[in-house]
């Protein structure tokens, strides 16, 4: 789930029926308005007795700030709340079958990353046509090939590389939290199975976008574009556009088809290509 921590964080998670059983938050930078809101997050869930620790991961700055936010509001945590402060091209914690990467992002005012969800390589494909006109029995044997092991049939040692195809890519994920398009975007994205970039603004205040550290809808299709990304979604949109933003997606979809914007609640299925 995506969230930005903000004021409004904890109506948004009753509303669409988010467990409060979270263990990591991600922070990109720290303007008020995406951090302030996880004060009154601690609190409730100090006082839903939690006893496991809550992990806090941010640019620079992040252990004073978050420190400081949490004395101002929350006069005792009952559990372990952990912060860590993380720098582009640090890799998050350690995760079973991917990982969380950050990235450098420009958005002005102070450091600011993006994230980047990687998952691992997968096994290839086992050639079941293949063990079969090899004469080797659907079961356990099958089973072994399947996740790399080597088998004894009929007196022959058989490896896994003549049943198994090559590994296949997992997905990726990213997302940029508020920026400027910059080349590093790019990069982080390149091959993206989802790019999740904002869209502040329209074209029409493309000079708005610039002078405060945001992207218009073009600009984030134009990183897609140049990154291959197999889909983007837009965020961050302002007030200003329709509650559908449909003038962005628009403008977007001109320079990169497969756009359509974030919406509360929304929910999405990120497919294996492979």
């Amino acid at each position: 789930m995506l969230f930005e921590c903000g004021e409004g964080t904890q109506r948004q998670m009753m509303r669409y029926g988010v467990s409060f059983a979270l263990s990591e938050i991600f922070f990109t930078h720290f303007h008020a308005d995406h951090f302030l809101g996880v004060i009154g997050l601690i609190r409730t869930l100090g006082l839903q007795g939690r006893p496991e620790p809550l992990f806090l991961y941010g640019p620079k700055g992040a252990k004073d700030i978050l420190s400081t936010a949490m004395k101002l509001g929350v006069e005792r945590t009952p559990f372990p709340v952990e912060i860590a402060e993380v720098k582009a091209g640090d890799t998050v914690g350690n995760r079973d079958g991917y990982d969380i990467c950050a990235f450098p992002t420009q958005h002005g005012g102070g450091p600011s990353i993006g994230y980047a969800l990687k998952e691992h390589a997968r096994r290839g494909r086992f050639d079941v046509e293949k063990a079969r006109a090899t004469g080797i029995p659907e079961g356990p044997l099958w089973g072994k090939l399947s996740k790399g092991e080597t088998i004894e049939h009929e007196g022959r040692s058989l490896t896994p590389d003549g049943f198994v195809g090559p590994a296949r890519p997992g997905r990726l994920v990213v997302l940029t939290g508020d920026t400027r398009p910059c080349a590093s975007v790019v990069d982080a994205a390149l091959g993206a199975d989802l790019l999740i970039h904002e869209a502040t603004f329209g074209e029409e205040e493309r000079e708005r976008a610039r002078d405060t550290g945001h992207s218009t809808a073009r600009e984030a299709a134009q990183i897609a574009l140049a990154a291959n990304a197999r889909r983007l979604v837009l965020s961050h949109v302002s007030a200003r556009y329709s509650m559908s933003a449909d003038e962005l997606v628009t403008e977007a979809r001109e320079v990169f088809p497969n756009s359509s914007v974030a919406k509360d609640g929304l929910e999405l299925d990120v497919p294996f290509t492979a």
